[in-house]
């Protein structure tokens, strides 16, 4: 039971009053800790969750040269060294391997491995987040977050103290709550060892999305739900519990307990400094879900069967031993709060003019005299142009307008762009360059949530360097996929990764080259 005194002596460390004793700031895990259920896995690429913590946060591979690097706090308990992964990763691109658990148990998530759903890559394995995906700072201090694109994954299938059985556990996580979709499964929590679906009640994880295969909140989405295994609990009916609410704070704290015939849902406003609302609390749903069978595997971003079609974007989060108070869980809400979550650029280098006419020529050696055009049949691919030789109509499909990204949240706030932005075609109005199936064609803008996240891409200072002469370089990366970029391969644009996926357009070899653009004037 979480005594006055515990309760009292939590919201202190929450806050970070001063006391005249050796207590000081603490982080979520302590403030679990003083409530009487401790944490069995702590996993954050943003900052310490325990005040005492200086360890490792994540780990960051680049892709130049395979080498990997540790990220740490900047100091005991604080936000992580953001500068030492930006440094290591200058001039390529790297991917989050490893997220360190921080509560001592070794409970690391790492690349999922194939389950009842296979990865896209070729061994089966999903795919690793880009490390510079989902930047933001904490009380002015930049830090990264995990941005999960559909196919990527990470899991622990061999945890330690994690809940079994019908044992009781808490767990939170603070997503982004405008980065989502449909699919199955944007989960984080307790899953299934052998990365299969071994039926009803084998699981205990956060849910979050807009999915209605299974259950639904009120309104549209997305909602803060449970994934128990075959099912998507919103409460103890299977179809609707109308108490739970369309979610979309752009940084979110979510939170699930569970313990014998009760569980919990319950969510707030993370940078908001009010307490945690309870949208579900009761009893377990019926037909093998009380007891429960938990397994106490960890995943994050997939299902308990790998299931690895969903979206969303990571930050922190912790697992308990114990069914967590209501009382403890504000206190952790509160220390969330106190972090100061917020968003900062997507985009590096010289901002493009929105409204302006541009151009964008390969930079890769031969292929200088090419351009992105899209052609009669809305693909996209490169082609030699000249301003003085080429027919106007060439000149006209190889000029772009630089509109504000037609997905407006960027990952950013609700208002606005981050300096993303969308390329509408010059001679067809309405129609703008999107990936789809990771080649680049043109398209209308139907209205729909992915197509404007299709058309979304966000400039970057080029991989190549800049080696041009006048003018503006970038590399340009898709939205959604942060790990891909825009690029030409055999005169075909797609959005590739720097050798990490299974197409041939993913390949290593020339890639900072070909997915540096030269952006110049529009010919017309």
């Amino acid at each position: 039971m979480f005594s006055k005194p515990s309760l009292e002596r939590a919201w202190v460390l929450a806050l970070g009053l001063a006391t005249t004793g050796s207590l000081v700031a603490a982080g979520p895990c302590d403030i679990y800790a003083s409530g009487g259920t401790p944490c069995v896995a702590a996993h954050s690429t943003t900052r310490a969750l325990y005040n005492a913590y200086s360890g490792r946060l994540y780990q960051v591979k680049r892709d130049s040269d395979g080498k990997t690097t540790d990220i740490s706090p900047l100091s005991a308990g604080g936000v992580a060294n953001a500068a030492a992964q930006d440094s290591f990763c200058a001039s390529t691109t790297c991917l989050i391997t490893i997220i360190y658990d921080q509560s001592g148990r070794g409970n690391h998530l790492t690349q999922a491995p194939p389950g009842g759903f296979k990865g896209p890559e070729a061994n089966g394995y999903d795919n690793l987040a880009s490390a510079i995906g989902a930047p933001v700072t904490l009380n002015g201090k930049k830090a990264y977050g995990v941005f999960v694109s559909p196919g990527t994954g990470y899991r622990n299938n061999a945890a330690s103290g994690t809940a079994t059985g019908d044992a009781a556990e808490g767990m939170y996580a603070v997503l982004d709550g405008t980065h989502y979709n449909g699919a199955c499964c944007f989960d984080y929590g307790n899953a299934e060892t052998n990365s299969l679906d071994t039926g009803n009640g084998h699981m205990e994880a956060i849910y979050f999305g807009d999915c209605t295969s299974w259950g639904s909140g009120s309104g549209s989405g997305p909602w803060i739900m449970a994934d128990l295994e075959n099912g998507l609990f919103s409460g103890v009916n299977p179809r609707q519990n109308t108490g739970d609410p369309s979610v979309s704070y752009r940084f979110t704290t979510a939170a699930i307990k569970g313990r014998p015939n009760q569980w919990a849902i319950r969510g707030a406003n993370a940078a908001s400094a009010s307490s945690m609302s309870t949208f579900y609390s009761g009893a377990r749903p019926a037909n093998g879900y009380n007891p429960m069978r938990k397994e106490g595997a960890i995943i994050l971003g997939i299902g308990g069967d790998n299931s690895n079609g969903a979206q969303g974007t990571f930050y922190e989060g912790a697992m308990t031993s114990g069914y967590p108070s209501d009382a403890t869980e504000n206190a952790v809400q509160a220390d969330i709060a106190a972090a100061k979550y917020v968003v900062t650029p997507l985009t590096s280098g010289p901002a493009l003019t929105i409204g302006s006419s541009v151009s964008l020529r390969a930079t890769t050696p031969g292929y200088t005299d090419r351009y992105l055009v899209h052609n009669s049949s809305n693909g996209i691919v490169t082609q030699a142009v000249s301003s003085s030789s080429s027919s106007s109509a060439l000149k006209q499909q190889a000029t772009w307008i630089v509109r504000s990204a037609l997905n407006n949240n960027n990952n950013n706030n609700g208002n606005g762009n981050s300096g993303c932005v969308s390329f509408e075609s010059k001679d067809q109005a309405g129609r703008y360059m999107r990936h789809y199936n990771f080649a680049l064609q043109l398209a209308a803008d139907d209205g729909t949530k992915q197509m404007r996240e299709d058309a979304t891409f966000c400039p970057l200072a080029p991989l190549n360097n800049g080696q041009q002469q006048g003018g503006s370089t970038h590399s340009i990366r898709a939205w959604n996929y942060p790990t891909r970029y825009l690029r030409h391969y055999a005169n075909v644009a797609y959005v590739a990764s720097n050798g990490g996926g299974v197409h041939p357009f993913d390949a290593a070899a020339s890639f900072s080259e070909d997915v540096s653009w030269f952006v110049g004037a529009g010919f017309v």
